[in-house]
């Protein structure tokens, strides 16, 4: 059964986040993150990313095409994602210069 169909679409606590990471992401830029952007973010090595990618992609989470930059698209609805959880450790940053 296609997830995008499911009501309750099945993926760990730590897929959602990577999820709702790649959503909110892509609408506050308007462009899908690379993997460099979930390595800043998660603060997790290369391959640990590259790994999640594909395991959400073979789940039928997400649809790429190898080699092609930022091209990660979701395949659920927005409703069936949890909240993005920012880290504990992970001040805000801003690049705004305060008047």
């Amino acid at each position: 059964m296609n997830q995008a169909a499911d009501s309750q679409p099945d993926f760990t606590p730590k897929q959602g986040q990577y999820l709702a990471f790649i959503h909110a992401y892509t609408l506050v830029n308007g462009r899908p993150p690379a993997e460099a952007d979930m390595i800043r973010f998660f603060r997790v090595t290369p391959p640990t990313v590259h790994q999640m990618v594909l395991g959400l992609e073979k789940a039928g989470l997400i649809s790429r095409n190898p080699g092609v930059p930022r091209s990660i698209a979701l395949l659920l609805k927005r409703s069936a994602l949890p909240e993005l959880n920012p880290r504990d450790d992970q001040p805000v940053k801003t690049t705004v210069t305060r008047y």
